[in-house]
């Protein structure tokens, strides 16, 4: 059997080293071809703005999105994935990256509600909270890091778990006990999917 170091799997681009980024780059890519497909009906003048907005939260940002839940977002990930869906506002808008507009007049313009990136932080979320209720299994073992042997010395690679610490500011004994309550759960969700704010505004 020949040892590679990235194949395709379920659409996802799979990693020696289990590094999003690589997946994250083609995915935008695949985002923007995507979006120059629907050119020619964004620029139609017989479809209201709510509605072409729509459209790309519909078509659009889904193609980005998908498998999302298990993507690591680094810094650098998180700018690329905020340029990237003002680059889809600006093309929607007809507005050159050259323009002197700034991205806060843009997203007014747009309203989209929450961003790109926190519709992936979402996902993430809703995804860890459907682990957390199951019973043991494979997947929420490897999630919670319950595997033998050490990690390397050195700066650490931030793991998946710590991204949910990150963006709820809570540990595991706390996050245990918020995702037996769905109700409370769904609302910290909602919480935490609309504050997140964009890097590049």
């Amino acid at each position: 059997m020949e040892a590679v170091r990235d194949f395709t799997f379920l659409g996802s681009m799979i990693t020696a080293d289990g590094d999003s980024s690589h997946e994250i780059k083609r995915r935008l890519l695949l985002g923007r071809r995507a979006m120059t497909g629907l050119d020619s009906i964004l620029r139609s003048r017989d479809i209201t703005l709510p509605t072409k907005v729509r459209i790309v939260k519909a078509m659009v940002f889904p193609v980005v999105m998908y498998g999302s839940e298990s993507w690591t977002i680094k810094k650098a990930d998180r700018r690329r994935i905020d340029a990237f869906e003002l680059w889809c506002w600006r093309r929607l808008l007809r507005v050159p990256w050259t323009a002197r507009r700034s991205n806060l007049s843009i997203l007014k313009e747009i309203s989209p509600e929450c961003s790109l990136e926190g519709q992936i932080v979402k996902l993430r979320l809703q995804y860890f909270g459907h682990l957390m209720r199951r019973e043991d299994s494979l997947e929420k073992t490897l999630m919670l890091g319950k595997m033998e042997g050490t990690r390397r010395r050195g700066r650490q690679r931030t793991r998946w778990l710590d991204s949910v610490f990150e963006v709820t500011s809570m540990r595991l004994t706390k996050l245990r006990e918020a995702v037996e309550d769905r109700g409370a759960w769904c609302a910290l969700v909602h919480g935490v999917t609309k504050s997140r704010t964009r890097l590049n505004d």
